[in-house]
């Protein structure tokens, strides 16, 4: 089947699953077993020999970071599972809206020992948010100090997840043998001679009947909520059939009220073949989940598609990679239609149609041949040309415009310059590429110092990028010190005249305009409006003057920071018939708009971020006395579990370094999200600090 050139799975039996977790809860060891049973691969890799499959860059097996890697493709139970990867650092915006944009159902691995971390709370959020059911899978139950009940009471606790167990552990710690299946009410006792692929199915022994009993009696009681059969059932003290109980857990699950807890240790091959059975189970088909929305380019309308090989085709780029082998891989998600190897596709934003090349199923880094591929489906197109992340593709005769992925401004900057001359060439090349797969990743030239600037959500996210450019690309660079992206603007209006004018021998420079400057508000950028009347300007001057105004905008007056907010109005000037060009009109422009800039009350802008502290009660006192030493507004207390969640809006710029303070503060117990928010003015005192460095 999976040598199949045409892949055209029916579409109940398709599922695309993500695997989150905290760093070193298992997610890799999990994802290499599930590749091991499913035929993937025939010898297991490790994580800790550096011989894991999923985990092929240095920088994934240090940090435990997925970067490269976006779906891997394999087969279990006559369903096929697309296996996404799903990082969860606030860095790494883009990584995971891009993840869960496309994914259907989620595994979320938790550690026996360490049970719910801060890094599996940010994750289970981030699927709250984007409506993702998920299976929790309760990992390295053979470590000493695992624990069971206290692991799925802090999952009710601290993510108010509805947690309910279906199966128990045989055993804890060294003694963990197997697992007891409730729904089926069987003992599974794994074979470790045969690293646990091979398991025995038998009753359930005396010394664990109670207990089991307990176990099941409260998950059909909570199950059955979710079907109207279990529940009269439940209630009339009949039995219940083990397919009765799958249905109604499948139900609670898609509907986002129930989280199914398994148990295992991937390390030792148990529980992994219960999993995949739960993926298949419990997580949605492309069919449960609503139609994709989008709107009609053409009208604005709204349109729904659903998911169908035969409806018009409609898909999503979620992810650019740059691959050694095939040049660059856009990962596409189908959404509905089919998908076929040097076909013409169509790209709603470029509005131009792009013969695609091959069509490929990812595994890791390595690759398979398809000539095409239904609804539902997730495949890596070679030979796209102008394509960026979040472009959808559709059918020209049915264009769709699928939701665009949000992609942040960035928020802070950095110098990089190359160590040596054979680093300048090669420097380019690699920022170029970075810059196309990832979309917060921004590039530009300081004008006054001629240093290269490289632009990004936060310092983890710009550290990873010089560690990639390093290693990927072989770049040695100079770092600079993280720069905040300030922004100037004004408070007041204000006119000024600018002249340009130089006489000598021969032809001379003539150019000369009046300028209005007034202020927008946030977030309008840069305007510019023609009043000139009676041709004192002659009309093809007028651009010339535009273009002085957008240049001088890009270096500002005060401390040469980008210019925003701000309309320009040219409403007067004169010219000379011989001596006039474009370039004096342009320079005239840039001197109106510096002089008038001067008197229009300027201000300096400073970005400033939406952040969410949690907390422990106990040390939420500390945390926002410190918040509020940053300069940071307090918004709104409140709980989460039995965390503090501490939102307030705070600049960017008393921000650095805020990762080992709140840590500090907090012994390592409180995590924190921030995202870009707004800008606003720098209070007098900074901002004179700021102009005068």
């Amino acid at each position: 089947m999976a040598d199949d050139k045409k892949i055209h799975y029916p579409l109940n039996n398709i599922r695309n699953i993500g695997i989150a977790a905290h760093i070193d809860a298992g997610k890799t060891t999990t994802s290499e077993r599930i590749l091991y049973y499913t035929g993937r691969t025939y010898k297991i890799g490790e994580v800790h020999e550096g011989t894991a499959v999923m985990d092929w860059m240095e920088q994934e097996q240090e940090r435990g970071i997925t970067i490269t890697s976006a779906a891997t493709t394999c087969f279990w139970r006559d369903c096929r599972i697309n296996l996404i990867d799903t990082p969860g650092h606030v860095d790494f915006t883009i990584e995971v809206e891009r993840s869960l944009r496309v994914l259907d159902g989620c595994v979320a691995v938790f550690g026996a020992v360490e049970g719910v971390e801060p890094q599996s709370e940010t994750v289970w959020r981030q699927a709250d948010r984007y409506n993702v059911p998920r299976i929790a899978f309760i990992n390295k139950m053979d470590r000493t100090g695992a624990e069971f009940e206290k692991n799925v009471q802090q999952m009710r606790d601290q993510l108010g997840a509805n947690a309910v167990p279906i199966q128990i552990p045989v055993g804890l710690e060294d003694k963990f043998r197997g697992i007891v299946d409730l729904d089926e009410m069987k003992e599974v006792i794994y074979d470790d001679e045969s690293l646990g692929a091979k398991f025995t199915i038998q009753e359930i022994p005396a010394e664990l009947k109670d207990q089991a009993e307990k176990a099941r009696t409260f998950m059909i009681e909570k199950v059955s909520e979710f079907d109207d059969v279990l529940f009269h059932k439940f209630v009339e003290g009949q039995e219940a059939t083990p397919a009765e109980i799958r249905v109604a857990i499948r139900k609670g699950t898609i509907a986002l009220k129930l989280a199914p807890v398994i148990v295992g240790s991937a390390l030792k091959n148990k529980g992994v073949q219960q999993l995949l059975d739960a993926v298949v189970d419990y997580l949605p088909s492309p069919l449960d989940i609503p139609p994709v929305k989008g709107t009609d380019p053409n009208t604005g309308e709204d349109v729904h598609r659903e998911t169908n090989d035969k409806a018009p085709l409609t898909c999503f780029a979620f992810k650019i990679a740059s691959d050694k082998f095939v040049g660059s891989l856009t990962y596409i998600r189908i959404y509905s239609g089919t998908l076929s190897s040097s076909s013409y596709i169509y790209n709603v934003r470029t509005g131009k149609t792009e013969r695609l090349g091959r069509l490929l199923l990812m595994h890791a880094n390595k690759r398979e041949e398809i000539d095409e591929a239904g609804a539902g489906n997730i495949v890596a197109a070679v030979g796209l040309k102008d394509v960026k992340t979040g472009d959808s593709f559709c059918d020209e005769n049915h264009p769709m415009l699928l939701e665009a992925m949000f992609v942040p401004e960035p928020v802070i900057w950095m110098a990089v310059e190359p160590k040596t001359k054979a680093d300048r060439d090669r420097l380019s090349d690699a920022i170029g590429k970075l810059v196309n797969e990832d979309p917060t990743f921004r590039v530009k030239t300081d004008q006054e110092t001629v240093q290269t600037l490289i632009g990004g959500m936060g310092e983890l996210h710009l550290e990873i990028k010089i560690d990639i450019m390093k290693r990927e690309y072989n770049v040695q660079v100079n770092v600079g010190k993280p720069q905040v992206a300030y922004k100037e603007t004004i408070c007041g209006t204000a006119e000024a005249e600018g002249k340009f004018i130089k006489q000598t021998g021969g032809r001379g420079q003539y150019g000369h305009c009046f300028l209005r400057i007034e202020p927008l508000e946030r977030g309008k950028g840069v305007e510019f409006e023609n009043e000139v009347v009676g041709g004192s300007i002659p009309r093809e001057y007028i651009p010339a003057v535009e273009d002085g105004v957008i240049d001088a905008c890009t270096n500002g007056v005060l401390a040469g920071y980008p210019v925003t907010d701000i309309k320009a109005v040219v409403t007067d000037g004169s010219y000379h018939d011989v001596d006039s060009s474009e370039i004096a009109f342009k320079m005239a422009g840039i001197f109106a708009f510096k002089e008038a800039f001067k008197r229009a009350k300027p201000i300096l802008l400073e970005p400033i971020m939406s952040v969410e502290v949690l907390v422990p009660e106990e040390y939420m006192g500390d945390v926002i006395g410190d918040l509020n030493s940053r300069r940071c507004v307090i918004q709104e207390l409140s709980n989460r579990g039995h965390l503090k969640s501490i939102r307030g809006l705070v600049p960017l710029s008393e921000m650095f370094g805020y990762a080992t303070a709140v840590r500090s503060l907090s012994q390592g117990r409180a995590t924190y999200t921030m995202e870009p928010h707004t800008y606003q003015e720098v209070p007098k005192m900074i901002a004179e600090k700021i102009i005068a460095g």
